[in-house]
């Protein structure tokens, strides 16, 4: 497995496919995708397709001083969903955003996913909210060694 750093285009079928499925492709355009600082993760498997994606893009978390980047559109091919390909993709995403100097990295996860980011080092904070159509959510935060 492989990860990288890549262009949105490398990453926006996937995104669609799996986050956004049945919807118009523009459902799957976030508005941080055209900013400079934003970044996108891809994880490849041995025959080069991209099996998983996550993008980052700086972003303070309300409450919070420190330098901070949230992740949002991270999701995994259905058919190879545990098989690390999205726990690939979160940890070369925070090592990146480690670099570009964030203190901290967020997300709005979904709650069913909570032991997958507990797992990684996530703390699951505030109070559980509704995200429509997705559902539970918590705000998940880590602090990172920048």
């Amino acid at each position: 497995m492989r990860t990288a750093v890549v262009p949105v285009e490398e990453i926006f079928e996937l995104r669609w496919a799996v986050l956004r499925t049945g919807l118009p492709r523009e459902t799957a355009i976030y508005p941080e995708d055209s900013r400079e600082s934003t970044f996108h993760i891809a994880a490849y498997d041995d025959e080069g397709a991209v099996q998983a994606c996550v993008t980052f893009f700086p972003d303070t978390l309300p409450g919070e001083g420190a330098a901070a980047y949230r992740f949002r559109g991270m999701g995994s091919a259905p058919e190879v969903r545990g098989q690390g390909y999205g726990a690939a993709v979160l940890r070369a995403g925070l090592a990146e955003a480690t670099v570009r100097g964030a203190a901290l990295v967020w997300c709005n996860g979904r709650t069913s996913a909570q032991g997958f980011y507990e797992h990684l080092g996530f703390t699951a904070t505030g109070e559980e909210f509704i995200v429509e159509p997705s559902g539970p959510h918590y705000i998940f935060m880590i602090k990172t060694s920048s």
